[in-house]
């Protein structure tokens, strides 16, 4: 747990580009979008992610979770899980996010000292089954699914999403 948050603590210091501790997958000078009309309250629950960009704090993670439930102080809860190939929980960290515009939140973790990162919704299907998410700069991505399986035509949509806004999808690993 300490080494995750290390690593959390050290991207939010990195700089853009090669010579950072991320890589960055979208062309950022394509311009970026989060969903315009966001419904916080659909988005609340389990997430499941079917497909990610590279990033250190998710190395040898498979069968992640994001959890999301609302707090009495308005903000939302965030529990990410990761676990291994067997299936077995390997490192969770627990944090909020703050709602700061349509689709945009800043995610904290305690454990992660000074640093909010930029969580944007990109697209949700009209039910909230499916989600895409990133950020402006580049260096994370994901598509999300309210069950570990994802239809076809719903993963084809979301890889669409996030080359239109400008993401590398031949970076892109799908579980």
């Amino acid at each position: 747990m300490r080494a995750l948050a290390l690593i959390l603590l050290l991207a939010g210091c990195s700089t853009q580009g090669s010579g950072g501790l991320f890589s960055v997958y979208r062309d950022t000078d394509v311009p970026i979008a989060s969903k315009a009309v966001f419904a916080p309250e659909r988005y609340l629950g389990v997430w499941y992610e079917v497909s990610r960009y590279p990033v250190p704090f998710q190395s040898g993670c498979v069968g992640v979770t994001a959890e999301y439930g609302l707090r009495d102080d308005g903000l939302l809860s965030v529990l990410n899980i990761c676990r291994d190939t067997a299936g077995q929980e390997t490192a969770r960290i627990e944090g909020t996010a703050e709602i700061v515009g349509p689709g945009r939140l800043k995610v904290r973790f305690p454990s992660v000292p000074f640093v909010a990162a930029d969580y944007w919704v990109l697209w949700t299907d009209e039910d909230y089954r499916t989600a895409v998410v990133g950020a402006p700069n580049g260096r994370s991505g994901w598509i999300l699914n309210r069950t570990p399986d994802i239809r076809a035509d719903r993963l084809q949509a979301a890889r669409d999403v996030l080359q239109f806004n400008g993401y590398d999808l031949s970076r892109l690993e799908e579980f």
